[in-house]
């Protein structure tokens, strides 16, 4: 047995002591969607003050995670419940601000997870 499986929490990345098997798994799938747009954040430079400047901004790191959140979500729909529309908000302000981070702009239909969720305006 190596350390990190010995850990509470280590199986989810986090200092949550319950077991994986315990947690639901609309909360699983909530957790991968909330660290899929914050790393997607991350790279469109969103965190910083001047995203147009910020030493994280990688738009192909950043396309490949929106893709991978609109696949994600698309595929989970019908079990997040409540949970569903502030996630596709959330996916939906991330391929906005995409589009605006890009200086060729794909077509509508084009972008980031646009074939999971189709165009984005």
């Amino acid at each position: 047995m190596n350390d990190a499986s010995a850990t509470p929490g280590a199986a989810t990345g986090t200092d949550d002591p319950r077991e994986l098997a315990d947690i639901p798994s609309v909360e699983v799938v909530s957790r991968a969607a909330v660290m899929l747009m914050s790393a997607a954040a991350e790279r469109l430079g969103l965190a910083d003050p001047d995203p147009d400047t910020s030493p994280h901004r990688d738009l192909d790191e950043a396309r490949r995670l929106i893709t991978a959140l609109a696949g994600l979500l698309t595929a989970s729909l019908e079990y997040l419940g409540p949970h569903a529309a502030p996630l596709r908000d959330g996916l939906q302000s991330l391929q906005r601000a995409f589009r605006e981070a890009s200086a060729f702009p794909d077509e509508p239909g084009q972008g980031p997870g646009e074939k999971y969720t189709g165009p984005v305006y």
